[in-house]
């Protein structure tokens, strides 16, 4: 074998170009022939007196012949990966080749045992699951009708993969890519070479046409499952940075819903069905007002196509006079918290149980009202857990208030410590704004020595006052719900904390890494797609009774592995043999939920 340079001319525009191919000289009834093995590309950089010791150590590799020389390490590697490539595809034009896909009839070959070796092992469980489900929602073919060419869909698919499976950074995605995964295989390609460039050069294609994917999955899982859209949730999030951010226009500082304000942030916008599939999404601000961003996050849902407006259901964040009334004026039916703080349930109002204990005791409770001045509905809600939860919240605080207290009470018999009067009054009253939503339960009282100015004790008594109530109110234009649908709807808002929280924890979505505005929403909308294929197979696996978290699926998965098993025959020959290791009881749990083969992936089986 050896390497040459071949030179090609551009049609278009009549430039020369060189691509390196890997070469072998055979004879054939016209004499000696050279046969291509392996096309090297353009972007190959091996200095020229290296070539024919590259194309050395690929033969030894794939002939299994025992290396007598210690290689540069570049070169070592650059050997593996193109000898990968050869074996994987069982393409090698040798004449002694001999390549056999899923060819079960018994094959008795006679090999020294000495001589096996496993190498190249690759995940492919959780592979085998994404790629099914990208290839159901035709994701590929939305891609190459975008105008994708083959390699840049390819990348793409491998991108989302990467996040759904190893998620984190662009950078880690391609050591995922390059070196860790066996998704290349499942679609028929190889990533050994894949540059770091061309998954960022990806990340901005998918950005670019963020609006007709978002369509286009939309459409294939209403298809696909049957969704009303009946629903609508809204809500937004936010993520941090590392780094300082400056170069992002929307990296803000604000309130982190991480406790992170110590870094800049960007906020997530995303409108869910009531199923938990994702409808729209948008990057705001880091610290942009939550209220404004309804209308043009509900607003754009007209370009969906929907058959009937649907609720909306939001949170009391968003749930401003002013977004309630552009939903009244738009058409929508609305479900949301109210911003009044209810404390009791009026006298009066019929509840009614919508959920129960083990015991038939009941949890949560619903009272409707017609609000006359306004013309709504209004839902008093009253949960045992919620109520138990603040009583927790609160004597947790009460806790922390009296344990500052007795600091200040202390001092004033420490040397150096707060005596003077005013100075008492003022530290106390600063815990009390500290503390305000429990300070208000207590009697505080402070003595002061006439004589010196002094206080001489701080005392307290905590107030029979109980403000755990667990009572909340809706708001709600509709008068055709019973109470049971009116909480049912609005429990429906776990449905976007958990897309959150599973975007955030399990999908890669922060820390932010990038600066720039394009990569940092790419990175984002990546983790969007990712959450579209994940609500997808979750929703496929609850309807089988199938409740795994995806991180426990992923873990489990991964253990299903693409290796390669050499050995050398008897006769000399070297066989290579590329297969999936076989499912466990597990894997088959999953895959017959999914309705996919147990073996991922062909069976290559190579004897040179």
């Amino acid at each position: 074998m050896f390497i040459r340079k071949v030179t090609h001319t551009n049609k278009k525009n009549n430039t020369q170009y060189y691509t390196h191919k890997l070469v072998e000289s055979t004879r054939t009834q016209r004499g000696p022939r050279q046969r291509a093995i392996l096309n090297l590309g353009t972007d190959f950089e091996l200095p020229p007196e290296q070539w024919k010791e590259l194309a050395n150590r690929i033969e030894e590799i794939i002939t299994g012949q025992t290396c007598l020389l210690e290689y540069p390490k570049e070169l070592e590697s650059l050997a593996m990966k193109y000898a990968r490539k050869i074996i994987c595809r069982g393409t090698l034009p040798l004449p002694t080749r001999e390549v056999i896909l899923k060819d079960w009839t018994p094959d008795y070959q006679m090999v020294d045992i000495n001589s096996i070796e496993d190498e190249d092992v690759r995940s492919i469980g959780a592979e085998h699951v994404v790629y099914h489900i990208l290839k159901e929602l035709e994701l590929d073919t939305k891609l190459m009708e975008l105008g994708f060419t083959n390699p840049q869909k390819e990348v793409g698919i491998g991108v989302i993969a990467g996040r759904l499976i190893s998620p984190g950074s662009e950078r880690k995605t391609h050591i995922w890519l390059q070196e860790l995964s066996g998704i290349d295989e499942l679609q028929g390609t190889d990533f050994s070479m894949l540059s770091q460039d061309r998954v960022y050069q990806v990340s901005d294609m998918l950005l670019k046409y963020k609006g007709e994917l978002e369509k286009h999955l939309n459409w294939k899982e209403c298809n696909l499952f049957n969704l009303e859209e009946k629903i609508i949730l809204y809500d937004l999030t936010n993520t941090f940075f590392e780094g300082s951010g400056k170069y992002n226009s929307k990296a803000k500082f604000g309130h982190s819903k991480e406790r992170r304000s110590d870094c800049p942030l960007v906020t997530l916008g995303l409108v869910l069905d009531g199923d938990g599939f994702a409808k729209r999404s948008k990057v705001f601000n880091g610290n942009v007002s939550e209220p404004k961003t309804l209308k043009e996050m509900i607003g754009e849902l007209s370009s969906f196509n929907l058959s009937k407006k649907p609720i909306v259901v939001m949170d009391a964040g968003i749930a401003t006079e002013d977004n309630i009334c552009w939903l009244r004026k738009n058409g929508y039916d609305y479900i949301v918290v109210s911003r009044k703080k209810a404390k009791e349930i009026p006298e009066g109002i019929k509840m009614v149980t919508v959920k129960e204990g083990k015991d038939k005791e009941p949890i949560v409770q619903v009272g409707l009202v017609k609000a006359e001045a306004s013309k709504e509905f209004e839902a008093y809600c009253h949960s045992t857990s919620k109520e138990k939860k603040e009583a927790g919240i609160k004597s947790l605080f009460s806790q922390r208030f009296e344990e500052e207290l007795k600091k200040v009470h202390e001092a004033l018999s420490t040397k150096g410590g707060t005596k003077r009067y005013e100075k008492v009054i003022e530290r106390v009253s600063r815990l009390k704004e500290r503390y305000k939503k429990v300070s208000c339960r207590y009697e505080i009282t402070i003595k002061k020595d006439a004589d010196t100015n002094k206080a001489i004790s701080v005392q307290w008594q905590e107030k029979d006052i109980d403000n755990a109530s667990g009572v909340y109110c809706l708001r709600l234009n509709r008068d055709d719900l019973k109470e049971k649908e009116i909480w049912d709807i609005y429990t429906m808002l776990t449905g976007v904390e958990d897309a959150f929280r599973c975007m955030k924890s399990e999908l890669g979505m922060r820390p932010v890494h990038h600066q720039k505005d394009s990569r940092v929403e790419g990175h984002l909308f990546i983790t969007v797609i990712a959450y579209h294929i994940l609500q997808a197979i979750r929703f496929k696996l609850k309807s089988k009774g199938i409740h795994y978290s995806w991180e426990t699926i992923v873990e489990l998965l991964s253990t299903q592995v693409r290796i390669t098993t050499s050995m050398k025959t008897k006769a000399q020959k070297m066989i290579h043999i590329r297969k999936s290791s076989k499912a466990k009881p597990f894997h088959k749990e999953i895959y017959d939920a999914l309705n996919l083969p147990y073996q991922p992936g062909k069976t290559i089986k190579t004897i040179i």
